[in-house]
């Protein structure tokens, strides 16, 4: 009831942003680090690549979310103040000059710039006789073949058009004079951004040094060249692409499903269908084109966002893995931690001390590692591990198959409803299915977030367990890319717990207490609460108050309450909160006491950690959760204390205080959700915590983990 009655008391929409206007916010940080002048130049095209799949992705989940609720005739203001409609108007204000601004800086200095690298992005027009003719060819046995004009017309409906697909809506003129519609979808199994130099010059030998060149062409463009192929004896007055997004949210009936995986499957199907909720256009489209597609995708003139510029430039990201380092940042290779070079036997090394990992600046392959080892040790007796997102070619799949093959007990939790990662997820669910893995699909209503895996061991002094717990998924490849928090320990406690979470998730179980772990949905929100208050009650005895939480996400109106009732009583909070934050920092009489940053940098950042000082007795937990209904109500999450001191001082000196530290790729957010570089007095020293840590575990890590070529 604690939680209930502190929002009580700061229930006023004042006191809270709103979740997705403050998702715009972070976005805007991404832009901000392609508009960086110091930026390599494929760092800015990667930059600009990911701010428009996470705007997709905001559009097929947010926005859509918002559009059911105005047409189902939602008026309730969410906490913030804001109803559905006063929302999605703020969110159509805010984007349009963020997507004029990256266009133009697509088009104004990022294309010129690459050209001055010798990589060239031509139009079709721009193409010399001989590589347009040499091109047509191309197009006419390798592209050509897979496209499918669809013609609209009183025999022939309009065609389905998929979620996020690119297509030229075609106006063609018969002999008879008659104008008709039609479309043709680029093709998503081709590059949408062709790279033609090797097409002009096959025999041409790749070059990594300063003799590098690159031309590439919009596969659009190409299409739309050679349209008369499609339309033999048709006059092709005018074409013009255009985008669309769908509405992908699954809505699943758990309750009601005797089968999760076949209604998974069947909901992933559906998702195709989804309702339309944006359409990008080109700015020559004519209105008349654009009121046919409105009508017939059945939806508002409002939805429909005209772009000066390439449509879907997520594309561009093609453009990264061009080999050329020196215009990248500087690489770096994640190294092994020394402790794993002293001893081989993975167990031996555990049963030492616990150990920390930190992704991407360690490597993930001790973690790969435990699991290899335990498939192949003949006195491992059981594997249990949770799967959130795996990825395409997973080495710990491998070893679960391996182990189920060697006749250990193997069970595996994958969660089916990883959005995006459903029906890679269902595929490996099966393959570990084939060889008698016991596969658990999750809990009715709940996602399982928790990142755990447990392996039982038969030793001399009887069965131990051993568990790596961790912020971030089994992931080999984000593992590169994120940043995240991994431990290896065989501490009793914890293992119990572990044991006893497995047996929650695939069994029956009503278990409310554990040792050690805090868990979601079970106790999570109360022990993170409580854990805020008792820095309160330590002021108002005479003690000091001091808090820290790293995340991705504040949005829990319950944490964030009673964050400003701490902060009212005097406890100093740092906050360092990648995306979204729905606490409004700096008031006073409210959150005088409370700081909030975000660094967006070279990696993402991903890891949850959770400071309490305790009066000097300090407490520090990592987590698979942020701070949100979803994750706290929804999910199955898992706090893990790190109780070693030498880790938590490890925690404490570089990550959190590095991030602190931060004044170079670091914001500090303002009571008006403006997002400002920070500013320290005098001429700092400049500091990125990310470098600093790369620079951290160089000097203090043995080896570096080799690089696949």
């Amino acid at each position: 009831m604690i939680g209930k009655d502190l929002l009580k008391k700061y229930n006023d929409p004042k006191n809270f942003f709103n979740r997705d206007l403050s998702w715009i916010e972070f976005n805007r940080r991404v832009l901000e680090e392609a508009l960086n002048p110091n930026l390599p130049l494929l760092e800015k095209v990667k930059f600009i690549s990911i701010f428009h799949s996470n705007l997709d992705e905001f559009f097929m989940i947010r926005v859509a979310g918002l559009k059911e609720q105005i047409a189902a005739k939602v008026i309730e203001p969410s906490i913030d103040g804001l109803t559905p409609l006063a929302q999605l108007q703020k969110i159509e204000k805010i984007l349009e000059p963020m997507l004029y601004q990256v266009s133009r800086l697509w088009l104004n200095e990022v294309v010129p710039e690459l050209k001055e690298n010798k990589i060239v992005v031509a139009r079709y027009s721009e193409l010399t006789d001989n590589e347009k003719e040499i091109l047509n060819e191309y197009f006419k046995k390798q592209i050509y073949p897979v496209l499918t004009p669809l013609a609209f017309d009183p025999g022939r409906p309009f065609p389905y058009i998929s979620n996020l697909s690119l297509s030229l809506a075609i106006l063609v003129r018969k002999p008879n004079g008659e104008n008709h519609f039609a479309r043709v979808k680029v093709p998503n199994i081709l590059p949408h951004l062709m790279r033609v130099d090797n097409i002009f010059e096959p025999n041409k030998k790749e070059q990594t040094n300063g003799q590098f060149s690159a031309k590439f062409i919009w596969l659009s463009d190409l299409i739309k060249a050679n349209l008369y192929l499609l339309f033999p004896g048709m006059e092709i007055i005018e074409a013009h692409r255009f985008r669309i997004i769908r509405d992908t949210d699954i809505e699943l009936q758990e309750d009601e499903a005797d089968d999760l995986l076949r209604v998974i499957e069947e909901n992933i199907r559906q998702r195709r269908f989804g309702t339309v909720v944006r359409l990008e256009v080109a700015n020559q489209m004519p209105e008349f084109i654009i009121e046919t597609l409105v009508e017939n995708l059945q939806i508002k003139r409002e939805d429909v966002h005209v772009f000066d510029g390439p449509l879907g430039l997520s594309d561009i990201i093609t453009l990264y893995d061009l080999p050329l380092h020196h215009l990248k940042s500087k690489p770096f290779y994640p190294v092994i931690p020394k402790i794993f070079d002293d001893e081989e036997d993975i167990f031996s090394t555990v049963r030492q001390k616990d150990i920390l990992i930190h992704h991407p600046y360690h490597s993930f392959s001790p973690v790969i590692d435990f699991i290899k080892q335990a498939a192949k040790d003949p006195d491992v007796l059981a594997i249990k591990q949770t799967l959130y997102r795996v990825g395409t070619d997973s080495p710990i799949i491998k070893y679960l198959i391996e182990a189920a093959e060697r006749n250990k007990q193997v069970a595996v939790l994958v969660e089916l409803k990883a959005r995006f990662d459903e029906e890679n997820n269902i595929f490996w669910a099966r393959e570990l299915e084939k060889v008698g893995v016991h596969v658990v699909y999750g809990l009715v209503g709940l996602k399982t977030h928790a990142k755990m895996t447990l392996v039982v061991r038969k030793e001399s002094e009887g069965v131990k367990k051993y568990v790596h717990l961790s912020t971030g998924n089994y992931n080999s490849t984000t593992t590169k890319l994120y940043t995240d928090l991994g431990l290896f320990t065989c501490n009793d406690e914890i293992c119990s717990d572990v044991s006893d979470i497995f047996n929650y998730l695939t069994g029956y179980s009503k278990q409310t207490d554990f040792r050690k772990l805090i868990v979601a949905p079970i106790n999570m929100r109360e022990q993170i609460i409580s854990l805020i208050l008792r820095e309160t009650e330590n002021i108002k005895s005479g003690g000091e108050g001091k808090i820290i939480l790293k995340m991705n996400a504040l949005v829990d109106p319950m944490i964030i309450s009673a964050l400003y009732e701490a902060s009212n009583n005097g406890v100093k909070i740092n906050l360092i909160i990648r995306g979204i934050c729905c606490l409004v920092p700096g008031v006073d009489g409210l959150s005088e006491n409370i700081s909030v940053i975000s660094i967006v940098g070279r990696y993402l950042e991903h890891s949850r950690v959770f400071y309490f000082y305790n009066n000097g007795s300090e407490e520090l937990y990592l987590s698979s959760a942020d701070m949100m209904q979803r994750n706290l109500d929804r999910r199955v999450e898992i706090a893990f204390p790190i109780e070693d001191p030498k880790l938590r001082e490890e925690i404490q000196n570089t990550l959190l205080k590095y991030s602190l530290k931060d004044n170079e790729k670091a914001r500090e957010l303002h009571s008006d959700l403006t997002y400002t570089y920070r500013e320290f007095k005098g001429n700092p020293k400049k500091i990125d915590s990310q470098e600093l840590l790369m620079n951290h575990v160089i000097k203090t890590c043995g080896k570096f983990s080799k690089p696949k070529i």
